[in-house]
């Protein structure tokens, strides 16, 4: 069969499969936290704002080492990327079980984990987009949906765990299962065919189009406001008297929820338009917020505020990677993601510790969730500066490929410095 043949083909189901699960057992690992951030910040005597900063470096550890890692899957594979993973969870998880300090555990965990997640995410959805073309949308969103099913599951298991065994045990337990499964991924991961799975770095071409340059800005301020009930929906909950459990389940509920508008919204796309469904997503987060500013202690209400902060959280994670391609095409996909993501990680740094700073500074969750909700309102006006054609995509002209890009000449340079850099680590691993 040619590799023309292969799009499109049961093959790349296999690569739907690995990636669904290795994102369910990565990201399901990191989203999880929030169940054990208070046993965390007891056992360490810390605050708030000093314990949310191993999340915030974990995300961040996350995108921005996807940027290695996505070019490392284009040029190498998925399965040696992803094998890679498998070894940075047992590490991480297995030494932050140990640790006694929390400067310590901002290594072991935030680097640990975020490798992990670096290696199982963004580097399989790229080579999953580039194994099909006419159900592109479908098998993404499936892929994208394991982030969604982990954080479900992972969540209340968590906190269940920790009750009963506590939360070095609980990390144990997930430092040996998680590799397991990761591994096990290899053996179904390949790469795309053609020259969608094996192609140069798209960080400048990115960079210079102004578009690119608007999504990147709004991913941030969504991003930074997005991760703070990640951390505090669990402690928030059960300072008002709701069990560990239950308060665990509402991160899991957050979960659940995007894993129906990862796969929903994909689908939406055919119908709506790519553009015109992401800018919905975003819509999602200034109104979800204001409901968790009435929710008060009342568990219907924070369901009720989690689940509207899941379907547009499921919607930006399916369908930023169909408008990444979109504008750009399929080759090099890997390292289009990879950059566009690491205004994730860098709101993943600045969102939580941010938010736990102030929780302890007001002694309340207010100013905090002002904040995200400001910043949920800044996200969608950015967007809004972006024009879209009628069938709701993104008006190509206006993406720097119509015409030559043009960017600041200093920005330029860092950009191609940025770029050398990766292609010299590419040479000294191949050496």
């Amino acid at each position: 069969m040619s590799e023309r043949n292969l799009i499109d083909s049961p093959r790349g189901w296999l690569t739907v499969v690995a990636t669904f699960f290795s994102s369910a057992v990565a990201l399901g690992t990191v989203y999880s936290f929030g169940a054990f951030f208070q046993s965390m910040a007891d056992d360490f005597g810390t605050g708030r704002g000093s314990t949310a900063i191993i999340f915030g470096l974990t995300t961040f550890s996350f995108f921005w080492l996807s940027l290695i890692t996505s070019r490392l899957s284009d040029r190498y594979g998925p399965r040696p990327v992803l094998a890679a993973g498998a070894v940075a969870l047992f590490v991480g998880l297995w030494a932050t079980s140990y640790v006694n300090s929390i400067g310590v555990g901002y290594i072991t965990f935030g680097v640990g984990a975020g490798i992990a997640a670096a290696c199982a995410y963004i580097p399989m959805v790229a080579h999953v987009g580039g194994w099909f073309e006419k159900s592109r949308a479908t098998a993404v969103g499936i892929s994208v949906a394991g982030i969604g099913v982990g954080t479900l599951v992972m969540n209340p298991l968590s906190a269940s765990l920790i009750d009963q065994y506590g939360w070095r045990s609980t990390y144990r337990i997930f430092g040996v299962v998680g590799p397991l499964i990761l591994l096990a991924g290899t053996l179904m991961m390949a790469r795309a065919p053609g020259e969608a799975g094996a192609a140069p770095s798209r960080i400048r071409e990115a960079f210079a189009s102004s578009t690119f340059r608007l999504l990147w800005l709004a991913a941030l301020c969504y991003a930074t406001a997005l991760f703070i009930p990640f951390v505090f929906a669990v402690p928030y909950a059960k300072e008002r008297g709701i069990s560990p459990v239950a308060a665990a389940t509402l991160v899991g509920l957050l979960g659940g929820s995007s894993v129906l508008s990862r796969i929903g919204f994909s689908w939406l796309t055919n119908k709506f338009g790519i553009f015109r469904i992401f800018r919905f997503g975003f819509v999602l987060s200034p109104i979800a917020f204001v409901t968790w500013l009435f929710a008060g202690s009342s568990f219907t209400a924070l369901a009720i505020f989690m689940l509207i902060m899941g379907i547009g959280y499921g919607s930006f994670v399916a369908v930023s990677p169909l408008v990444l391609a979109d504008l750009f095409g399929v080759v090099g996909l890997g390292s289009l993601m990879g950059f566009f993501y690491t205004a994730c990680g860098l709101g993943g740094l600045i969102g939580p510790p941010m938010a736990g700073r102030m929780i302890d500074v007001y002694g309340g969750y207010t100013m905090s969730i002002y904040v995200a909700l400001g910043l949920g309102i800044i996200s969608f006006l950015l967007l809004t500066i972006i024009p879209a054609t009628p069938s709701g995509n993104i008006s190509l002209s206006v993406n720097g490929s119509g015409e030559t890009p043009r960017t600041d000449e200093s920005v330029a340079l860092a950009m191609l410095a940025f770029d050398e850099t990766l292609m010299e680590l590419e040479d000294w691993l191949d050496s």
